[in-house]
């Protein structure tokens, strides 16, 4: 698949503190509902906690995608990185963003001495699991994900 006109014209980069409106707003479309407060608070967090990043897709001046990845230590295999999540525009999606915004998550996984990736998409996600399997990823397990309060 190549990458249309659109998905030429953007340009990938890390977050910044003046992006966090528009990744709320791209959070809330991933079903994550965050003010522009709450995710300025939470890039401000991860300075410094682990090796991690958020990788923004923009168009003229606009933040269009977005993608979080971290390196995570294992003790039971080989350090990896994590793609904890990867979301584009409604409006902007099936036009190359997304493959983008994989490739350049790659990109700094190899990076950061990482020889694999892996992610975590919800059963609900119908949309995305083909789109994963396209660009080389393989369905490798099938878990519950639980969670407590603190």
């Amino acid at each position: 698949m190549h990458a249309t006109p659109e998905a030429r014209n953007i340009g990938i980069r890390a977050a910044l503190p003046r992006d966090a409106a528009q990744i709320a707003v791209l959070a809330g479309q991933l079903g994550y509902p965050a003010t522009r407060e709450e995710i300025a608070r939470r890039l401000g967090e991860m300075n410094g906690r682990e090796v991690q990043v958020v990788l923004v897709a923009e168009a003229q001046g606009r933040v269009i995608g977005w993608a979080h990845i971290a390196v995570e230590g294992q003790l039971v295999s080989d350090t990896r990185a994590e793609l904890r999540a990867l979301v584009v525009a409604e409006e902007q999606r099936s036009g190359g963003v997304g493959r983008r915004l994989l490739e350049a998550a790659e990109n700094w996984a190899r990076a950061q001495g990482c020889g694999e990736i892996g992610l975590r998409s919800n059963v609900l996600r119908e949309r995305a699991h083909p789109f994963y399997v396209r660009h080389g990823y393989e369905q490798y397990k099938t878990q519950k994900v639980f969670r407590k309060k603190l």
